[in-house]
């Protein structure tokens, strides 16, 4: 019977503890939790949604009024917002909604497809404006927590959290390939266009700009224009509306060795230039075009012509090889190419011009 007592006597002590001993549910946010929540309080207002109103025509030509929507980072107290390119493009009319509500007329200040950047700017007044802090892209890394806001099929300043997915030395967006991208899984949908992508200190390091999707929403594969690049073209949009890029004057088609060999060049890879832009960089430096179109295989070809092989030093076997170094150069800039003229090869000095806005 004393055995039976004490075993009683344990159990009954050990059913007093119990409550104590067993964890006590918490409803208390996680220190991520935490950092995640104060960013968004902290830069939430800081994100707008822009309206691009466009009118179009129907068959019987009746004006059509449609809307699409996108996001933007407010970048001082001027007004000026940071959006991308595709989300203002088209525009008969924008219109900004602040975190307040409150709507504004907005005009476009400032636009480069290539980057797919612009700068349009609204009238409201400084104390309603909270301006996006900036942070730096270099020195990024896969695997570090960014989050996402924007406004997903017209919701308004949406939160997503996510990682660096991939750092790309390029990714294709419409017909511009834009260089040195950021790759993250947090959810990016249509709206978010042109939102800030930011890290865990709450500051911008990316302008979200694109998906890859073949549904039409967030599959975890989106891409964001870094902010140290952003920030090269931001002054020159709202200084001069566009953005300057060096121009030889030149259209090309790519040699391959089978062309080479049909055709017994010299070299098996480079550029033919099948066009000279009359009064353009590359006419004025003595660069010599296509004469004759002639069948290859399926291929048409526009022989006759010099074939770009170099740019100071560096060898040119392909339109990326060509589009890469012209991209590291400015506009009013010396450089010397390396052509192919028949079976001889030569050094051109060229001034690099402008490249005509259309």
């Amino acid at each position: 019977m004393s055995s039976f007592i004490r075993f009683l006597s344990r159990m009954i002590f050990f059913l007093i503890l119990l409550p104590v001993a067993l964890p006590v549910p918490s409803d208390a946010a996680s220190e991520d939790e935490e950092n995640t929540i104060a960013i968004y309080e902290r830069v939430n207002a800081s994100v707008v949604n822009i309206t691009n109103i466009a009118v179009t025509y129907d068959f019987f030509l009746n004006p059509v009024p449609s809307e699409t929507t996108g996001s933007g980072s407010i970048i001082d107290k001027k007004g000026y917002i940071l959006t991308n390119h595709h989300v203002i493009r088209h525009s008969d009319r924008l219109e900004v909604t602040l975190s307040d509500g409150s709507k504004w007329p907005a005009k476009r200040i400032g636009a480069d497809p290539q980057s797919d950047l612009a700068i349009i700017q609204i009238g409201a007044p400084p104390e309603r404006l909270t301006v996006m802090p900036f942070g730096s892209s270099d020195h990024l890394r896969p695997g570090q927590k960014v989050l996402a806001i924007g406004n997903p099929f017209g919701l308004e300043r949406t939160l997503t959290l996510g990682i660096i997915s991939s750092l790309r030395k390029s990714v294709k967006s419409g017909e511009f390939e834009m260089d040195e991208v950021i790759q993250t899984d947090a959810a990016i949908n249509p709206g978010n266009s042109g939102g800030p992508l930011l890290n865990s200190d709450g500051k911008m390091i990316g302008v979200n700009t694109a998906i890859f999707t073949p549904s039409g929403g967030s599959v975890g594969i989106g891409f964001a224009i870094p902010m140290n690049n952003a920030r090269k073209i931001i002054m020159e949009l709202i200084t001069k509306g566009y953005v300057s890029y060096p121009w030889l004057g030149i259209d090309f088609q790519v040699l391959i060795p089978e062309y080479a060999e049909a055709l017994s060049l010299p070299v098996s890879r480079g550029l033919l230039i099948a066009r000279v832009f009359r009064g353009g960089p590359g006419h004025l430096a003595g660069i010599r075009g296509g004469k004759h179109r002639i069948e290859v295989g399926n291929a048409i070809l526009i022989v006759g012509g010099d074939i770009l092989v170099g740019m100071d030093g560096s060898k040119i076997e392909s339109a990326d090889d060509f589009h890469r170094l012209m991209k590291q150069r400015k506009q009013g800039e010396r450089t010397t190419l390396t052509v192919w003229r028949g079976k001889t090869k030569k050094e051109l000095a060229v001034t690099l011009g402008e490249r005509p806005r259309s």
